[in-house]
């Protein structure tokens, strides 16, 4: 399934409630025992038919325990906030993710399985309500999520799914971040503002950059910019373009393995080639052997200079419509 940089807001979540002696507000004590009700913290429960799998479920369920000032905080207000990167999984796509919740100082909250308890200051300014939970904001979250990242990459990922799902623009981002600086991990969150683009559309893409740029040590392509040939018929969007170079870049998902779409791939292909751009594809199975994927690039950018005569095609500053 085509990777999607914004989630639906959900419509079917059940808040936890406690235990009601009259059973009108909540299940009474021998009903709270019995097999319809699922106690999700000490002292709330909700309908034993609710999912508990659905990820902003999950982050209700914590949000409920929260002390006055405590907030829903990391990727789990970047959920609340719309982006489809934040499912509450690890990249492996298996090992949920603890719930961030920011207690501030002077209040308690004991951690429990499934929540990630942060004992930081949250102002007034950095707090917003989303799906009815007190949240940190956008730009705060990301923050956060990127100094705590696992390293430099995972935090430009966690940028540039940010930033293309609009839960917040660069500018935001550069102001906030270049504001604060006693905080760990700080200067990697700043340092992940440097290499982060508003234009990759998927984690994978992001991750193709880098290669690029880090690894390959390669000059910072364009992302998803369409190119046309100089009598201004489209050839296409790549996932990457350095038009210095003269060479186009693609990661092919899951959704390019069909055969209508392995036919658009192609032709699209064909035409950059005809153009006189040379290029290179990665498959989901050579996305972690960085070694491959760079011989590979590096190949594309050879072949691009042995070419007889340079390429022919024209690039405009477009706008990038998400759906």
């Amino acid at each position: 399934m085509p990777f999607k940089p914004r989630c639906a807001a959900p419509t079917s979540l059940v808040r936890p409630v406690p235990v009601d002696q009259q059973g009108k507000e909540g299940p009474t004590p021998a009903q709270a025992r019995g097999p319809r009700w699922r106690r999700t913290s000490p002292g709330l429960y909700v309908p034993a038919t609710t999912d508990a799998e659905l990820v902003e479920q999950r982050i209700l369920e914590q949000a409920s325990r929260l002390p006055e000032g405590g907030v829903v905080g990391g990727w789990a207000a970047l959920r609340l906030a719309g982006g489809g990167f934040f499912d509450g999984l690890a990249r492996d796509g298996r090992t949920p993710l603890d719930v961030p919740l920011i207690v501030p100082p002077g209040r308690s909250l004991r951690r429990l399985p499934g929540c990630q308890v942060v004992r930081e200051k949250v102002v007034r300014a950095e707090i917003v309500t989303l799906q009815g939970m007190p949240c940190a904001h956008p730009v705060r979250a990301a923050y956060d999520e990127a100094r705590r990242a696992t390293d430099l990459r995972a935090a430009v990922v966690v940028l540039d799914m940010v930033l293309v799902a609009r839960l917040a623009t660069l500018e935001n981002l550069t102001t906030y971040f270049t504001g604060r600086r006693k905080m760990s991990g700080c200067s990697q969150a700043r340092e992940a503002l440097r290499w982060c683009d508003a234009r990759s559309l998927s984690p994978e893409e992001s991750d193709l950059r880098l290669v690029w740029e880090i690894d390959a040590g390669l000059p910072r392509p364009r992302c998803n910019w369409p190119v046309s040939d100089l009598a201004g018929t489209s050839l296409g969007m790549p996932d990457l373009l350095s038009v210095e170079l003269g060479v186009v870049g693609e990661y092919d998902g899951g959704e390019h393995r069909f055969g209508s779409r392995r036919a658009v791939d192609a032709d699209r292909l064909e035409r950059f080639r005809d153009a006189g751009l040379e290029s290179f594809v990665v498959v989901g199975a050579e996305r972690h052997d960085r070694a491959r994927v760079v011989a590979k690039m590096h190949a594309a950018v050879r072949r691009a200079q042995d070419r007889p005569r340079g390429w022919m095609i024209a690039v405009d500053p477009p706008p990038l419509r998400i759906d």
